[in-house]
């Protein structure tokens, strides 16, 4: 079973042709609002490629209407609270070239008490994936808890923020970094060779496997030594927001339903860029059957192995 401890965000979204500058005024030319927030958008990656998910989250009352939008997708919503409190929102700006800037407030995400983690941990079994982000609160806790019952941790630091540096890491099976996420762990620049940031990765975290995604340049899979490479499909990108999300969802699903790690890295490669050519966080994200069609009409990635 997979369970995911997210962020459930309302997203305001303004399409605009540039990033806003400091001091400037900036018309948009258009305006969404959507679900949105990290770990919603993962869970409905799941959902969407064909995986079994329970979400754990909290989300305000007012904003009930986006319950329906998980569930309707698969999402098991049964555990997520409806509070007085405000939903988590961000207001996301996405320019001509499919770029974006996000301003993030956590509101109900940031919730979650000792004994609320309790209730939730009470239904799980050993074995069982946790899929986490950095959106909600109390997450040191929650990781060693859930170690302890003998789940699989799955974590993907994002927002990257200093308390990621406090959380006892070495309890993760997996992680999924970008590039900016992986050099903040291993106090490298980004822009060092992907080979030293992964070297500096195993020293760190021996025992975990690692997904680092590099966007257009593809991703790359860590795992006791062995490295795995994928480049990206060649896709014009109108609107990255979701693609970090969607290649983590198709990914876990391909895990669920046993697919060997290249299959899941094409899986996952494949919906992340089917993604990006399309507007918004939720609404971006494809099912299964969109992209096995549109995998169809590309040519297969080839998996590079050291």
């Amino acid at each position: 079973m997979l369970y995911n401890y997210g962020s459930i965000n309302i997203d305001h979204v303004y399409r605009v042709p540039h990033l806003v500058r400091p001091g400037e005024t900036l018309t948009s030319h258009g305006y969404r609002q959507v679900l949105g927030g990290k770990g919603a958008n993962q869970s409905l990656a799941v959902a969407r490629a064909g995986g079994d998910i329970t979400h754990w989250g909290r989300l305000g009352q007012t904003d009930r209407w986006a319950l329906e939008t998980l569930s309707s997708a698969g999402v098991n919503t049964a555990h997520i609270e409806l509070t007085a409190e405000p939903s988590g929102h961000a207001l996301i700006q996405v320019d001509d070239q499919g770029e974006n800037s996000i301003i993030l407030h956590p509101g109900a995400n940031h919730g979650f008490t000792d004994a609320q983690h309790g209730a939730l941990l009470a239904s799980v079994a050993e074995d069982d994936w946790l899929l986490l982000q950095n959106e909600c609160n109390a997450l040191g806790k929650l990781m060693a808890n859930a170690a302890d019952k003998g789940m699989r941790i799955a974590f993907n630091p994002a927002p990257m923020a200093a308390n990621v540096l406090r959380l006892p890491l070495d309890r993760c099976r997996l992680l999924f970094l970008n590039r900016g996420e992986a050099a903040a762990l291993v106090e490298l620049d980004e822009h060092d060779d992907v080979e030293r940031l992964l070297d500096a990765l195993q020293r760190k975290l021996p025992g975990s496997e690692i997904v680092l995604t590099l966007g257009g340049d593809g991703v790359c899979y860590q795992s006791d030594g062995q490295r795995l490479r994928l480049a990206a499909h060649k896709v014009e990108a109108r609107d990255t927001t979701a693609a970090g999300d969607t290649f983590i969802g198709y990914f876990m699903a391909a895990l669920q339903h046993a697919h060997d790690t290249g299959a899941a890295l094409r899986l996952a490669s494949a919906a992340a860029a089917l993604c990006v050519q399309r507007e918004g966080a939720a609404p971006s994200i494809p099912v299964l059957s969109e992209v096995k069609d549109a995998a169809s009409h590309w040519d297969e990635l080839t998996i590079d192995t050291d």
